[in-house]
């Protein structure tokens, strides 16, 4: 399918450019999945999804007109580019001047990989989470493997191709002493195949269940937060849940642009601690944002966003560059063929600084530290944010006690940024799926562990 589309790009191209436009786009898309679901001590679904289909995109005066289908014949394409173009006629249009194809290389294809081994992962974790406590009342467990093929030609004489596998895996535990209950969260994975489950120093499956069951008979067992303003020391291992959603969405360049950004119109000024630099990157290897091209076939980019706590720049798609004569950083993406492309993050973390970690909770006499973060909410205009704690403890005369429950961070995300005092020199990454304007995307964020010298936290009044 895809030579044909190759070959009749010229004529489906200048029919969405009929009546005029900027850019034309053809977006082919096949996708597949396996997903496992265990609930109850035993396999609850197995779903295998099979999607493919064409998305046509025109760029008139500025505004997306998009169509797309799951029926590839020519004439059904070519009735589509028709109708968003609005009008019939001659488009001019350069097609296959640059080529370009990739993939992402991975040591254990999903389908080399047995549904039965598939199986075995799931109840291993299952296992291993209910032999840490008789606590544990309740495990489920999902294994994922993606594999999608994309292929985009446009108006600009580009055709490229990129083929993408993800492989992720989570495990959630519900702790109860009969009167309360706890949950705890861990998962893993990326852009690589079942390698991931290869035993190098820890087996993932081993440590992802049992972080989950640990977390949930720990919280169990925590005392109630402190409420009130201090010191919050973020473990690297939480990932960088608050580098991504508090201050990662207000540097996508279409929420800047449509005034939803409390970063607007600050490139040059100082946003963050001088101890603070902030990068987007697709190109790292293995990680769940990570591409060869984004689905609008713009190369993976590193960007860096904040240097040294200078704003340095916004994160682009094709569109919004176009509208502000700029260049796309490689950020369209999109959730599958039935969508346009939107701005997204990839990889986004604060980059590692040079104190030792230990060092800082050593030098925090009296504070919160965060190793896992939960849920939350940002509001990308003025910043602000409220994120659920799910696994904190209490930091006194320089040393961790005891685990808390209950907490929350409340705060905004410019003034956490400029309260940095301190940033370590490890870095801990954790994958998640970004949802924005109906859309998800798989992502990772990342943070090496760090001191905000003052944040509020919400809990139990003391």
């Amino acid at each position: 399918m895809k030579d044909i589309l190759k070959e009749k790009a010229p004529y489906i191209l200048s029919a969405l450019l009929a009546d005029g436009g900027e850019f034309a786009e053809i977006f082919y898309e096949d996708l597949r999945s396996t997903t496992l679901n265990l609930e109850d001590n035993k396999i609850e679904k197995v779903s295998f999804g099979i999607d493919f289909g064409v998305g046509l995109r025109l760029i008139k005066n500025y505004k997306t007109i998009y169509g797309y289908t799951s029926d590839l014949s020519f004439d059904n394409l070519m009735k589509i580019a028709k109708t968003l173009a609005k009008a019939e006629g001659e488009g001019k249009v350069l097609v296959g001047q640059k080529y370009a194809k990739n993939k992402v290389e991975v040591l254990i294809d999903p389908d080399d990989f047995s549904l039965s081994r598939k199986r075995d992962i799931l109840l291993r974790a299952n296992d291993i989470a209910r032999a840490y406590s008789d606590k544990i009342v309740q495990v489920s467990a999902t294994l994922r493997d993606v594999k999608r093929d994309i292929m985009i030609i446009n108006s600009l004489g580009e055709t490229v191709e990129d083929s993408q596998t993800r492989v992720v895996f989570f495990v959630e535990a519900v702790a109860s002493d009969k009167n309360n209950l706890y949950r705890g969260y861990e998962s893993t994975g990326g852009s690589i195949g079942y390698e991931l489950f290869n035993e190098d120093f820890v087996n993932p499956i081993d440590y992802v269940a049992t972080k989950a069951a640990e977390r949930a008979v720990l919280g169990l067992g925590a005392k109630p937060a402190p409420a009130g303003s201090m010191p919050v020391v973020i473990s690297s291992e939480a990932g960088g849940t608050m580098i991504h959603e508090a201050v990662g969405h207000g540097l996508e360049a279409d929420l800047v642009s449509q005034g939803l950004s409390v970063y607007a119109g600050k490139i040059g000024q100082k946003v963050a601690s001088e101890l603070v630099t902030v990068i987007d990157d697709a190109t790292l290897k293995n990680k769940n944002g990570s591409f060869n091209f984004d689905d609008e076939g713009v190369p993976a980019q590193r960007k860096v966003l904040i240097e040294n706590g200078i704003l340095k720049g916004y994160m682009y798609d094709r569109l919004r560059a176009m509208k502000e004569g700029k260049q796309s950083t490689g950020n369209g993406r999109r959730d599958s063929y039935k969508q346009i492309p939107i701005v997204r993050m990839t990889n986004t973390y604060i980059d590692a600084g040079k104190d030792n970690p230990h060092d800082i909770i050593a030098d925090t006499k009296y504070g919160v530290y965060v190793v896992k973060m939960g849920g939350g909410q940002v509001n990308t205009v003025n910043g602000d944010f409220v994120f659920e704690v799910m696994e904190g403890y209490m930091i006194e005369n320089g040393k961790i006690t005891y685990p808390i429950k209950g907490a929350s961070l409340i705060g905004n995300g410019p003034k956490a940024l400029q309260d940095i005092d301190a940033v370590g020199y490890d870095l801990g990454w954790a994958i998640g799926t970004c949802g924005k304007s109906g859309q998800r995307a798989p992502v990772s964020d990342a943070q090496p562990t760090l001191r905000i010298k003052s944040m509020t936290i919400g809990g139990t009044a003391i």
